[in-house]
């Protein structure tokens, strides 16, 4: 595709001490920073190499084994958001509570475990809040759960997956033009009114949307805003299925709590991890082998557009 060839291509932009420095400076100003000279300079490096190392961590994962690969892509992921979060932080990391990964999961699976109803829980400090709150202007509640089940059905291109496997409907499609059409099934699916439902909407959307009629809501921009997620290779927008606060969280949010749980799965929990991959006894097997493959894809344009906005 070609979006996706030009987000890596945009990374080489970045391969430039003279260019990032000027870029970084820009950041800082737009910010207020009265360092932004300064650190500018003092960060154009390790700017560049959280950069080069994220895409060496995404490149190797494409090489490698599944086993492996959700290692490989947490690295790479959390060195391509520390790149982005220097744009905003020139003073990053001030403290050392930054450096924690922000989440936690549970150490010790219980029997019968499955990965879906799984949970993450939101840390105090770490890269996690600190990410979100820096770009996202999102504040988390710490010890707040999420189902990681929550967190897959809310990505577009899995929608297939949980209708074939589990017959479970996780999107609601904007037609080609951009517009969601407020209809019985829509209704029905979330046990709503008509009035109801759009009050309900109203209370979520921006000003990028638009009613244009009594039943159709339109987007002004085919990006993901929030509670709506984009699908990459569609170019289409679609509302998520469920209502809870899993549903506030970004897109690239969600990823990173996704691809934070596989790895430390990969790393610590082998033998259910490896008779997963062996097995394949239930829906967790392709649900995951699907995200990752979509994650690969999807993860490095929307974190990269982060950058590219800032130009």
């Amino acid at each position: 595709m070609k979006e996706i060839r030009q987000c890596w291509d945009f990374i080489h932009f970045f391969q430039s001490a003279e260019y990032s420095q000027k870029f970084l400076k820009e950041c800082y100003e737009q910010i207020g920073s009265d360092q932004a000279e300064m650190k500018s300079y003092d960060n154009c490096y390790p700017f560049m190499y959280y950069l080069e190392q994220g895409e060496l961590y995404y490149r190797q994962a494409m090489m490698s084994p599944i086993s492996l690969q959700p290692i490989l892509l947490f690295y790479g992921y959390i060195h391509f958001i520390k790149a982005i979060v220097l744009t905003e932080d020139p003073l990053y990391p001030e403290t050392t509570t930054v450096l924690a990964h922000g989440i936690t999961s549970r150490k010790r699976k219980k029997q019968q475990y499955r990965f879906l109803q799984d949970e993450v829980k939101v840390q105090k400090n770490g890269l996690f809040s600190h990410f979100s709150t820096l770009v996202f202007h999102v504040k988390h509640i710490v010890g707040e759960k999420y189902k990681m089940e929550d967190l897959l059905v809310q990505i577009p291109e899995l929608e297939h997956i949980f209708q074939v496997l589990l017959k479970k409907k996780t999107m609601h499609w904007f037609n080609d033009q951009h517009e969601l059409v407020i209809d019985d099934s829509l209704l029905s699916h979330f046990h709503m009114s008509e009035s109801l439902f759009k009050q309900f909407l109203n209370e979520k959307v921006t000003e990028k949307f638009t009613w244009i009629s009594d039943h159709k809501l339109k987007a002004m921009h085919v990006e993901e805003q929030l509670p709506v997620r984009w699908h990459l290779n569609k170019n289409k927008l679609a509302l998520p299925g469920i209502r809870n606060e899993a549903t506030t969280l970004p897109e690239v949010l969600i990823h990173y709590a996704i691809l934070y749980n596989l790895s430390m799965i990969a790393r610590y929990e082998t033998e259910w991890w490896v008779e997963l991959l062996k097995n394949r006894t239930n829906e967790d097997y392709p649900i995951i082998h699907t995200f990752i493959n979509v994650t690969t894809e999807k993860t490095p344009y929307l974190l990269l557009k982060l950058l590219r906005d800032k130009m």
